[in-house]
């Protein structure tokens, strides 16, 4: 546990690219593997599921440093986060642990999880008197399951494949499904992810790792990206990524993150084990209501895999569909080194003479559509109409590209096209702060817009004053009504800024929440809107982001839930 706590600290603490994955390198090549295993894990994104309450740890971390709530409530405020200010608060340790990470996980972590709350209490103080600061620190990010450090998937696979000595690739096709929650880190799972080329058979239902698009910075012209005939248009579809391996007489779907779902999509697996054996496919699952020319919204689709039993109705209000771009193996051969022009021309000839099975009022699998347009301001002028097609933009593909690993474009070039974001002005009523370096500062936001127009700045202001007293809102009249949260999109000296103007418009404290007087109005950008009875203002915002503070805009010119409405179509 020392050893990782250390190499946490190293990565937390720099910034560089290259001094991270040297400290990655000193710790996989010389932790016992079973210790390297759970690192991996962790490092590339696994997350165990929260094993003790947090009102829990709160209250035993109060015990063992005798301290009232009060007093453990104003550190938090002070300090912005939960597990640096245990760590803070406790005694020191009155003996230590020679127990590696693995040891603390398996046999301290995880069995906390359905103990008593008695019983959780007698360990975790056992636990906080054997760990330092830092040791405690991530004792308690690992088990309320936040535990997140400043390096990616890629450099952790740089960082195994320099210290073996092996090519990256291998590595990353290796981790696929690594920290996928059905399969248990082990020193066997880590010396098959850095064992010598070819030392090594994967398992039949192994995916590939993703090739990922790179976000186009300006619309594309002949002198920038050739000749629109040198790409392959298609349409940017907002569902989820994912990949569908066909092979030893089963059907396996996995997400862009490498969860394995294919329990989620039954009547996927069904028809697609007409595919021949060997086959891999990406693609995009999207719901697709009977009779419908274009996909329904992403909302469907993120109701149904929100339900934990898939009932016959669940199934017929959400009915699937997955629409196949490339073609990554056939007959058992990769194909990602051929030009994505044949993989496609192989893909469409495969779907052309598989046998697809009708299910009821609709194909479960499709070719996705390739559009064509004459040149790049036709492709512009169509890209407009993309919103009202239920899609996100364009997907640009370079013909001659072989399919890479990750974000990269050593093995060839896709752009994703985007249409922009669709924004609104609304108004700063909440904030609370942010973690890890922005602990200190208000950096996340909950946002207003008003029940409907002010009549005027006047108008406005009495809400405001009323909000100021602590009126109530009254059901009939003008108010401002909460409708998202955003923490992305400004500067660290915008969120300074904001931040100095959040301690001097406090009004309430809720826990680690402030209330504030409202009076900065900004621009949210967000990618779509949709019906929601589960929040007060009746509308669900997908990916909101701030784009700027109007400075420009006063609080009565900022905008109402009609303009929500009218968005969402």
């Amino acid at each position: 546990m020392r050893r990782f706590a250390d190499l946490f600290q190293l990565l937390d603490a720099s910034t560089a690219t290259t001094a991270k994955v040297a400290a990655m390198v000193d710790y996989f090549t010389q932790a016992p593997p079973e210790d390297a295993a759970w690192a991996v894990y962790f490092l590339a994104g696994g997350k165990p599921r929260q094993v003790v309450p947090t009102a829990l740890l709160r209250e035993t971390a109060c015990a063992v440093a005798g301290i009232d709530d009060w007093l453990f409530d104003e550190c938090y405020q002070a300090v912005g986060d939960l597990a640096e200010t245990i760590a803070h608060v406790l005694p020191p340790p009155a003996r230590g642990s020679s127990e590696g990470l693995s040891q603390w996980v398996t046999q301290r972590l995880l069995p906390l999880k359905g103990l008593a709350p008695d019983e959780q209490a007698l360990r975790l103080r056992a636990a906080f008197d054997e760990l330092d600061a830092q040791g405690r620190f991530l004792l308690v990010k690992l088990i309320g399951g936040g535990f997140r450090v400043g390096v990616s998937k890629l450099l952790v696979q740089r960082a195994l494949a320099q210290g073996a000595g092996i090519d990256p690739k291998a590595v990353a096709q290796r981790m696929m499904g690594y920290t996928d929650a059905r399969h248990t880190p082990s020193a066997q799972r880590f010396q098959a992810l850095v064992a010598q080329d070819g030392a090594m058979t994967l398992e039949a239902g192994h995916p590939y790792p993703f090739f990922l698009a790179h976000a186009l910075p300006q619309a594309p012209t002949d002198a920038t990206l050739g000749p629109v005939t040198d790409w392959l248009v298609e349409w940017k579809y907002d569902g989820i990524r994912a990949q569908v391996v066909r092979r030893a007489g089963q059907v396996w779907i996995w997400s862009r993150g490498e969860e394995l779902m294919t329990e989620r999509f039954p009547e996927l697996e069904a028809a697609l084990r007409t595919l021949p054996e060997g086959t891999v496919l990406d693609g995009e699952v999207l719901a697709w209501l009977p009779g419908q020319d274009q996909p329904a919204p992403f909302a469907l689709l993120q109701q149904r895999i929100a339900r934990k039993l898939l009932t016959k109705k669940v199934l017929a209000q959400a009915p699937l569909r997955f629409v196949a771009y490339d073609l990554l193996e056939h007959e058992g051969q990769d194909l990602r080194g051929l030009p994505q022009q044949v993989r496609r021309e192989r893909l469409s000839a495969l779907l052309a003479q598989a046998d697809l099975p009708a299910l009821p009022e609709g194909t479960p699998w499709t070719l996705s559509p390739e559009v064509v347009v004459a040149d790049w301001a036709a492709c512009a002028a169509l890209r407009e109409t993309a919103r009202g097609r239920g899609v996100e933009g364009f997907m640009l593909k370079h013909r001659s590209a072989r399919y890479g690993s990750g974000r990269t474009k050593a093995e060839g070039t896709w752009w994703k096209w985007k249409v922009d974001p669709l924004s609104v002005d609304a108004v700063l009523i909440y904030a609370q702060a942010g973690h890890g370096r922005r602990a200190s500062v208000y950096t996340d936001y909950t946002f207003a817009v008003w029940s409907r127009a002010p009549k005027d700045a006047a108008e406005a202001a009495a809400v405001v004053e009323a909000i100021r007293r602590r009126e109530p809102a009254r059901p009939d009249g003008l108010q401002l009504v909460a409708f998202a949260k955003a923490y992305s999109g400004l500067s660290d000296a915008e969120f300074a800024r904001v931040d100095k103007v959040i301690r001097a418009t406090t009004l309430e404290k809720f826990g680690p929440v402030r209330s504030v007087a409202p009076s900065l109005v900004f621009e949210l950008g967000f990618e779509g809107l949709n019906a929601s009875p589960r929040h007060k203002s009746g509308i669900a915002v997908r990916f909101p982001r701030m784009l700027r503070i109007r400075d420009d805009k006063s609080l009565h010119e900022a905008d109402t839930l009609q303009t929500l409405r009218a968005l969402m179509g």
